[in-house]
């Protein structure tokens, strides 16, 4: 296992997350801005279903031969000159990059952003090998100064407000306490242009690798001549034409861009004609309970590109948070995901934490029907002895009630009562709840009971109707 399992429960730090007042102003800064961005941008395509449904073909099509595409993928990589690894777990991975930097009497590393580093815990690593590894990405910095790990796929600070930010800078780095985002942006920048220059080795993420030529595509910068790019096995499109639309897709569902500033397409290393790019280039592509998802219920869960779309409609995410999880993958894809990589056992909380409204599949780029495999994982758990007993004792209780009619009308009945005494019906909400049910209403209001059941008006309707027809056959 390689994402560590907290030392806390997932309701513990869910009621940590909804105490935080900062983390919600936080979120309600961030949250519908990404969102309104991303509509506008797909927006503009001519036929937005159509781009969706065909990125969505591609990674069905990619992964349903993904065998051949990695044999062709390694076989490209090569003839450009480059090095391919693959990695069998997270510690295969952090090893080999250890001997890679080892090989070269490596100190100092630049890192991009990076989930895969994040899944294996890389930094810590090779920081245990005396290596000092400094972060690029401004999100993925400010998190590393923090003593955190990032909580957003595309942004990983932002749990943070610019106030917190500025606090942490004027900590960390020395800079005169300031709230101005372009102040301390161009601070990080003067500090990360000195390790840029300095560093003997960069590491980055892949967003897209293509078979058909062996290039990597990544959406962050690098420049030190030994390059060790980290990836996923099921990160392959075929080729530059389906590249080009992933690529739209991606940049418009993540942060509501044509094309993301920093599109980098690298096919293996810098050229003896070329004034540019590494020396060395090493690709690793790492498995860890890859393979086994692909064979699984859950295999669509692969298709993710990491957008991050998912998060940002996610009504349980924007609430919460994406430490709350307590894994690198929150949200809606790491309520799938994590499961899926670590085990149901360990995670079985994850798949709990969603309405199941279906906005995740609604905003998803390539449509990937998170709902369902939710609800695949939550039979796991339950086939595994994961259910809470409390959840147990309500669902033997409504399935004994519901089978029952005359009991259901009196329980829904008694239930309407109650809700008049305790709330305000006429308002639509209830304040606050008796114990045990008071854990609910300790941070939100619970709905009110409707005056009449979908039954009762359901009966009303028909009555009306069998009204309607018996007056039409009359006349």
């Amino acid at each position: 296992m390689t994402i560590p399992v907290p030392n806390v429960t997932f309701h513990e730090r869910v009621d940590a997350a909804l105490r935080d007042p900062i983390l919600h102003t936080a979120l309600d800064r961030s949250m519908s801005r990404f969102s309104e961005l991303r509509r506008a941008a797909l927006a503009a395509f001519a036929d937005e279903s159509a781009t969706r449904a065909r990125a969505r073909l591609i990674r069905a099509h990619t992964l349903s031969r993904l065998d051949a595409y990695l044999e062709q993928f390694e076989a490209n990589v090569q003839r450009a000159g480059g090095q391919v690894h693959f990695a069998a777990d997270a510690a295969a991975l952090n090893r080999i990059v250890g001997e890679i930097a080892r090989a070269h009497r490596v100190k100092a590393v630049v890192k991009g952003k990076s989930m895969v580093s994040e899944e294996t815990a890389l930094n810590d690593a090779l920081e245990a090998e005396g290596i000092r590894v400094v972060e690029t990405d401004l999100g993925e910095y400010i998190v590393q100064l923090a003593g955190e790990h990032p909580s957003h796929i595309i942004a990983p600070a932002f749990h943070k407000t610019k106030e917190q930010v500025g606090q942490l800078f004027h900590e960390k780095i020395n800079l005169p306490l300031t709230d101005d985002p372009a102040v301390m942006t161009a601070a990080a920048r003067a500090k990360l242009r000195w390790e840029f220059l300095n560093a003997d080795m960069g590491i980055s993420g892949v967003n897209f690798g293509v078979a058909e030529t062996g290039s990597i595509c990544f959406l962050t910068t690098t420049v030190p001549r030994v390059h060790v790019a980290v990836m996923g096995i099921e990160r392959l499109v075929p080729n530059l034409d389906d590249l080009a639309v992933m690529l739209q897709v991606l940049a418009r569902s993540a942060t509501g861009q044509k094309l993301s500033v920093y599109t980098n397409l690298i096919t293996g290393p810098r050229k003896n004609d070329e004034g540019d790019g590494p020396a060395e280039l090493h690709i690793i592509l790492l498995d860890n309970g890859r393979s086994r998802v692909l064979g699984g219920e859950v295999a669509e869960i692969l298709y993710c590109i990491r957008c991050g779309a998912c998060l940002n409609a996610c009504p349980v995410y924007r609430e919460i948070g994406g430490h709350a999880y307590g894994s690198v993958y929150s949200g809606p894809v790491g309520a799938v995901l994590t499961p899926a990589l670590e085990g149901i056992a360990q995670w079985s909380a994850l798949p709990q934490a969603s309405t199941l409204c279906g906005m995740c599949k609604q905003v998803c780029p390539v449509q990937i029907d998170i709902p369902r495999m939710l609800l695949v994982e939550r039979a796991q758990a339950t086939r595994a002895g994961k259910m809470a007993w409390w959840l147990r004792l309500g669902l033997h209780l409504y399935a004994f009630t519901a089978t029952k009619p005359a009991l259901y009308r009196l329980a829904v009945g008694g239930a309407r009562i109650g809700s008049r005494v305790l709330g305000a019906p006429q308002q639509g909400w209830i304040k606050k709840l008796p114990p045990p049910l008071n854990a609910w209403t300790k941070t939100r209001d619970f709905p009110a009971f409707a005056q009449k059941s979908f039954r009762a008006q359901w009966e009303a309707r028909r009555a009306r109707k069998d009204a309607e027809r018996a007056g039409d056959s009359h006349a």
